[in-house]
């Protein structure tokens, strides 16, 4: 049995059709994947059902591990709120239909009071258990709010609710001015996932973007010391591999989803 859960992220693969990555992923030898909400609303604005998506994923031999994301939770108010909660209750609902136990809760772009998003992520927790599936607190690194792990973790804490969890990912680590020595500060059991990626070295990391993140040990980033250090809390869950790199697009989705899974591996396993 594998160390760790080995999933694709589907961003990796763009712009190929959901099922096709399904297949791909299922082909490549990964034990999951994690789809977007809004690939899967493409899906079934042409006809698709989550029922066949669903047979679909379970036929490649593949489980859902999280589905990506919720927006709007955190500073809307008033109507503009009920209408974001109405949102991503109808994504959980989605998430929860393939067999999902957590969806990615994304952070606002904006700086905000750590104190004020608290409550609406209890809001939201409280939501997921309706639903089945619950949020995971995402930071994101190029944001001037939620940028950093102790930023999402100081959040989930703050729910005093043991399901609460993050996702941590090595882009946002090192985007965000961060160390990843700081996934020693989150219990193993409060993580939900693992976004795994690579940081070239140039442009400078703290102005790089989703699209500059690079395939597994071809940039900067000490990953060694980042499985080093999930060992070390006793993380073992996914491990997805999250790129938005508009190179890889244009590849092969199964030669890129392979050679993912192998530079993984050999990270994981030598």
């Amino acid at each position: 049995m594998a160390e760790f859960v080995y999933c694709l992220n589907t961003s990796t693969i763009q712009p190929t059709p959901l099922l096709e990555k399904v297949r791909v992923a299922g082909a490549a030898g990964y034990h999951a994947i994690e789809p977007w909400n809004d690939e899967i609303d493409a899906y079934l604005a042409k006809g698709g059902t989550l029922t066949e998506l669903d047979k679909a994923i379970t036929d490649a031999g593949l489980k859902v591990v999280s589905v990506i994301a919720l927006h709007g939770w955190a500073t809307t108010e008033g109507d503009e709120h009920t209408k974001a909660l109405d949102e991503c209750r109808r994504r959980m609902d989605q998430a929860a239909a393939l067999g999902s136990p957590y969806i990615v809760a994304s952070p606002p772009q904006e700086a905000v009071d750590l104190e004020r998003i608290a409550p609406r992520f209890i809001e939201l927790l409280a939501l997921g258990e309706q639903a089945g599936v619950m949020p995971s607190m995402e930071f994101l690194g190029f944001v001037d709010g939620v940028n950093s792990v102790a930023d999402a973790w100081a959040i989930a804490q703050a729910a005093r609710n043991p399901k609460a969890t993050i996702v941590a990912d090595v882009f946002h680590m090192i985007r965000g001015g961060g160390s990843v020595d700081d996934l020693l500060k989150v219990p193993a059991h409060r993580m939900a996932n693992f976004h795994i990626n690579d940081v070239p070295a140039t442009p400078d990391p703290l102005t790089q973007t989703d699209h500059d993140r690079v395939m597994v040990g071809e940039g900067a980033a000490d990953l060694r010391r980042v499985i080093a250090n999930l060992r070390t809390i006793g993380y073992r869950g996914p491990l997805s591999l999250e790129l938005f790199n508009k190179e890889l697009w244009e590849r092969d989705p199964l030669e890129v989803s392979r050679r993912g899974l192998d530079r993984i591996k050999a990270l994981v396993e030598a």
